[in-house]
């Protein structure tokens, strides 16, 4: 039986072609679209392959916040944007500033990894001796 690519592996694909071939033979505004089309493509690609790992991260960061056994992530941010709007926490919460930072770098990672701002704080991170994420995020794929 053989085996077919992933859906990271298939949009590699087409990201290249489009960046390398496409995008070198067109010129104005059809270029400018192709290019923002491979930008798109690669925001789903790094999705597929970082998604799952940061939503188990912040869904642990919530749980421990919130006090509850969730497992769903759309439940738990619900309930920090209504326990933050009530009052019940604040940047005084222990916990919520971290992961308040926790979740805009993941965000970076997936939509900019290449941010200046981004890079900077990874690399204070680093500097630090913290871990900054997964290797995919330091690389900016």
């Amino acid at each position: 039986m053989q085996e077919q690519p992933e859906g990271a592996e298939l949009l590699d694909a087409v990201i290249t072609l489009l960046r390398d071939q496409v995008v070198p033979a067109l010129e104005g505004r059809l270029a400018f679209d192709v290019r923002v089309a491979a930008r798109a493509a690669s925001i789903v690609k790094r999705e597929l392959e970082l998604g799952p790992g940061l939503e188990a991260q912040a869904r642990e960061r919530l749980r421990a916040l919130l006090e509850l056994d969730s497992d769903n992530l759309e439940e738990l941010n619900t309930v920090l944007c209504e326990r933050l709007e009530r009052g019940e926490l604040g940047l005084q919460s222990p916990g919520l500033t971290e992961h308040l930072w926790q979740a805009t770098l993941h965000q970076l990672a997936i939509d900019q990894p290449r941010y200046p701002g981004y890079m900077k704080a990874l690399k204070q991170l680093q500097e630090q001796g913290e871990n900054p994420g997964t290797p995919s995020e330091r690389k900016g794929q």
